[in-house]
């Protein structure tokens, strides 16, 4: 179940009202926003302006997004100058490398890169590198550009990594090669602490003037394939095949924000809505091989799609063997190849998941058996040397899910005793500023407020522990401890038409900053008994009536708690609204949480 705290209501004017306890969390309802308290006004205006777009000029400008919405990308900082220095290349027939990331972010930001370059010089030397994720770990580093230089590298262009890469720049610099850097993740806090690079693409950079700064790696690279398109063609415009081509390139964009947890507003809204609407029929063979083999071909791909089934076969890529695979699924035109290699990720995803699995569990009796999940240590950071450094991310988020506190993960190399792992945070925690805090303990880090990677030695891990717990437990009130339900409007059975929920769903793509759409049935009667379905009765299907109609709502995991529900009970029940095809179409919502009216 989706458990993240998000209160943009809040941040709109409105007030979060506790509205007690459900089976399996808090419950918050938005008020104190014109239209949103109670049941006036239609659920549509009331989900509308508790999310503060009660104004129609900022509702339409939401639900329907359009491509004219996006900043020009030459208030980025050093956009201009990267563009001249990669034009200048592509010219000189001088050879360019492409140094990404091993994540999707990462990969499709590399492919956004690689294809516009080669779409303006096709017999261009562009050549894309990414560093193994256990031998080399994340980022930049000083031997992989010494080796780039080496096969005659004259421009490296760095994607979704780098901002912090001091060293590596210096590197570059002795190596006569000149080093762009685009990165989107936290930048130093003084221009004087950049790398020393030919050009720093960042829409954070300390004396930026550019006005959204939540972008992911995907999002800068498709700004600089923008600005590249535009000064390539006449009078600042691109010609209509590079046109062309940005808008096919919105699939990887929207496949990097998501992968992410960036934002869902802003230009990322546009970038997510309409990349997602063209991942389905992409020309790139090896997306439509990555969708083929996810059994999404006849589908609409939406944004849990990408987030719960393109994006984990892609970051298994990188996790268990090595991203360059990845990486040549969206850059080669083979449709053979493309294939292949989308089976290795199925085949790598699947060995993920078993790694996963036992991590998992054994983290979790970790956490217990050293007091971490009470509420007196506000954090879970462990070290085992029995774990994949590659799996330990995506863990972390598991544990987050479960114990509702941030998390870090991390694996001990028994030969050098050297400890990397991935860091998860909670909504209102900044895990970016705690690690700071704790720099004394660490040999590196980098990232964001919601994730980030970490490096140090064995003998240093206990002195972290204590110092990142006690940060958390200065900065994390007791209450966020617990998963806390944010709920947008109440409403009735009798509200919930297939055009009112059609309307709501225009709020999608869903994620961070953006929620899905929770509603709260106050009240109702469970008309009928629930029905367990699925192999093993797993899951149950609820109708939920007030007299006037009946909603029913499939309750995913919820079968073990079938003895407690009965037909005529009056319960409180939160849903996420849909639209239901199955035996013609009608609105529906799957259960978030339930409790007994009161």
């Amino acid at each position: 179940m989706n458990t993240e705290v998000l209160e943009s209501g809040v941040e709109a004017g409105g007030r979060m009202v506790p509205a007690g306890r459900g089976m399996t969390r808090r419950w918050f309802i938005r008020e104190g926003v014109a239209g949103s308290a109670g049941l006036s006004g239609g659920v549509v205006s009331r989900v509308l302006a508790a999310r503060g777009l009660g104004e129609p000029a900022a509702a339409e400008a939401f639900l329907e997004p359009k491509l004219t919405g996006l900043i020009d990308p030459a208030l980025m900082p050093d956009i201009d100058k990267a563009t001249e220095r990669l034009l200048r290349a592509l010219r000189d027939h001088e050879q360019i490398v492409i140094y990404g990331d091993y994540d999707v972010d990462g990969i499709t930001s590399t492919a956004i890169l690689y294809r516009t370059l080669k779409a303006i010089l096709p017999g261009a030397d562009v050549r894309t590198y990414v560093p193994h994720r256990l031998e080399e770990g994340y980022g930049l580093n000083g031997k992989a550009i010494e080796l780039l230089a080496g096969h005659g590298a004259k421009v490296i262009v760095s994607v979704d990594c780098g901002i912090t890469a001091v060293g590596p720049a210096l590197v570059a610099r002795r190596c006569g090669v000149d080093l762009i850097i685009t990165d989107h993740h936290n930048p130093p806090a003084s221009m004087a602490d950049l790398p020393d690079a030919y050009a720093v693409v960042h829409p954070r950079r300390p004396d930026s003037a550019y006005p959204f700064g939540e972008l992911s790696g995907a999002g800068v690279a498709y700004k600089l394939a923008w600005r590249l398109a535009s000064a390539d063609g006449a009078d600042g415009r691109a010609v209509p095949a590079m046109r062309t081509l940005l808008v096919e390139l919105l699939a990887l964009a929207a496949l990097g924000a998501i992968a992410d947890i960036v934002p869902l507003v802003g230009e990322n809204r546009v970038l997510t809505k309409h990349g997602l609407a063209r991942l389905k029929h992409s020309p790139f063979i090896g997306v439509r091989a990555l969708v083929d083999a996810c059994g999404l071909s006849g589908e609409k791909v939406g944004e849990y799609d990408v987030g719960f089934r393109l994006a984990p076969r892609l970051n298994a890529c990188g996790r268990m063997d090595h991203a360059k695979h990845a990486i040549e699924l969206f850059t080669s035109d083979d449709g053979p190849r493309c294939a292949e290699i989308a089976e290795q990720l199925e085949s790598a995803n699947r060995e993920r998941r078993g790694v996963e699995s036992e991590i998992v569990q054994q983290a979790c009796e970790l956490a217990g058996q050293q007091g971490m999940t009470g509420s007196d240590r506000r954090a879970i950071v462990l070290a085992d040397v029995r774990w994949h450094a590659g799996v330990v991310g995506i863990c972390c988020s598991r544990l987050v899910e479960r114990f509702c506190r941030p998390t870090i993960l991390m694996q001990i190399d028994a030969e050098t005793g050297e400890a990397h792992g991935s860091c998860r945070s909670i909504e209102g925690y900044n895990l970016h500023a705690g690690l700071e805090a704790c720099a004394v303990h660490l040999k590196r880090f980098g990232g964001h407020d919601m994730a980030a990677g970490v490096a140090l030695h064995k003998e240093s891990i206990p002195a972290f522990v204590e110092a990142f717990t006690a940060h958390a437990n200065a900065h994390i009130e007791a209450d966020r401890l617990t998963h806390a339900l944010r709920i947008d409007a109440e409403c009735s059975p009798s509200e919930l038409t297939v055009p009112a929920v059609r309307r709501l769903l225009s709020l999608e793509p869903f994620g961070r900053g953006n929620p899905a759409i929770k509603l709260l049935l106050r009240g109702v009667t469970l008309a009928s008994e629930p029905r367990r379905f699925g192999a093993s009765g797993p899951h149950l299907e609820l109708s939920l009536g007030d007299g006037v109609r009946r909603v029913s709502a499939t309750a995913w995991r919820w079968g073990e708690q079938a003895g407690k529900l009965a037909r005529g009970m009056k319960v409180d029940a939160v849903i996420e609204p849909k639209i239901d095809s199955y035996g013609g179409v009608h609105a529906a919502g799957v259960l978030v949480d339930l409790r007994a009216a009161r």
